[in-house]
């Protein structure tokens, strides 16, 4: 669906569907004309909803927030992502949109797909898994970690194809040299989750894997993918607006803002959902489809670290369940192509390192260093978290 006017018609056959039968859109987009809904600029008279507002949503009104549309028990797939923000998954083809930058990436029928986004709890494993199934692929259910399974793996299926982050790709593919297992099998990847610095591209590439980068969020699916061309083109089904940060004020193309993302979705349609991610909007391909530069950071203080997003209100539980009173920044770096995180603390016991280096794995899932320095040696600029990648 890249036709404008065949999308918005799309938009306001949902918006009619979600405020006649789900209260919660009912009662948000209340007042709106949804004959007026012709332009993509007449998106701004719909308010954003923030990714931050899940969480207090979906206490008040578990499981959800009242923000689905079908009902709990006949969905596929229910997830729980950090934060804890839940998420659904329906039933039907390709239900995230994942089919479409695998198909880019020249994946068909047939391609054995090495999976290595996790499977457990969060949907990044089932989300790429249900579009190569819809391709016709066979899928190994690898999920992270394991390098000496996954090779064993490799050589026994000979995947041609990995999907994961950019990272464990590396890891895997530094694995295999070492121990003499011959990788040569997978030509293709398709990759999300965290950074591509064009170093790492060009090291995987070098190795003979051709890599194609897809953005996506675990609310809102495939938001966009690498199609060869600059930038990323916009997913079927999605309409996408770049707004000013901290409003819904929609930016001219070129300008770096806020993406903001409507999906239409007969199971849990979201308007205006602001992800918090950055990016700008590009002359539309030869196709017509819209495209986006990819993504460009954040426009909140959260940040992906391995895949996985770290939150500023992870690190204050951190600082309460220690009864550290002082400031805390978590700096997040590059070490030798991976991600890497230090937990700075503000504080006079120098032996608090090691229950905080514990804690900081319980929170976020993610190992990282933690250092503790002078009290009042950390900037007051009211930073929690520095992306420094």
């Amino acid at each position: 669906m890249t036709d404008e006017a065949n999308l918005l018609g799309a938009l306001r056959e949902h918006v009619a569907r979600a405020i006649a039968g789900q209260p919660y859109w009912a009662e948000r987009l209340a007042g709106i004309d949804i004959d007026a809904l012709t332009m993509r600029d007449a998106l701004a008279a719909l308010p954003v909803l923030r990714k931050s507002e899940l969480a207090a949503l979906q206490s008040a009104a578990p499981p959800f927030g009242g923000l689905n549309a079908t009902p709990p028990g006949q969905l596929l797939r229910l997830f729980v992502s950090p934060g804890p923000i839940f998420d659904p998954e329906g039933r039907g083809r390709d239900w995230w949109g994942a089919a479409k930058p695998l198909e880019v990436a020249g994946v068909s029928a047939g391609d054995i797909v090495l999976n290595t986004f996790s499977y457990h709890l969060t949907p990044a494993g089932a989300m790429f898994e249900s579009g190569a199934h819809a391709l016709g692929c066979a899928v190994i259910p690898a999920g992270p970690g394991n390098t000496a399974d996954q090779l064993v793996a490799i050589r026994q299926f000979r995947p041609s194809v990995y999907v994961g982050t950019p990272d464990f790709l590396k890891i895997l593919l530094d694995k295999a040299a070492a121990d003499g297992v011959d990788a040569s099998s997978i030509t293709r990847a398709v990759v999300s989750g965290a950074a591509l610095p064009p170093t790492l591209r060009a090291e995987i590439e070098g190795r003979g894997v051709k890599v194609m980068q897809a953005y996506g969020t675990a609310d809102l699916g495939i938001v966009a993918y690498e199609d060869g061309a600059d930038g990323m083109a916009v997913n079927d089904g999605i309409v996408l607006e770049i707004v000013r940060p901290g409003t819904g004020e929609p930016l001219p193309e070129g300008e770096v803002g806020e993406i903001v993302v409507t999906r239409l979705n007969r199971d849990y349609p979201l308007f205006r959902f602001a992800t918090g991610d950055m990016s700008r909007a590009e002359p539309a391909g030869a196709d017509g489809r819209p495209r986006i530069a990819g993504w460009m950071g954040r426009a909140d203080q959260a940040t992906k670290v391995k895949g996985m997003f770290v939150r500023p209100e992870q690190i204050a539980a951190l600082g309460k369940a220690l009864g550290a009173t002082g400031r805390m920044r978590l700096v997040v770096t590059r070490a030798d192509e991976q991600d890497a995180m230090c937990l700075k603390i503000e504080h006079a016991d120098e032996a608090l390192a090691g229950s905080a280096e514990s804690k900081l794995a319980e929170l976020t899932k993610l190992k990282g260093r933690v250092e503790i320095v002078a009290p009042g040696s950390l900037p007051n600029d009211g930073k929690v978290i520095s992306d420094e990648r």
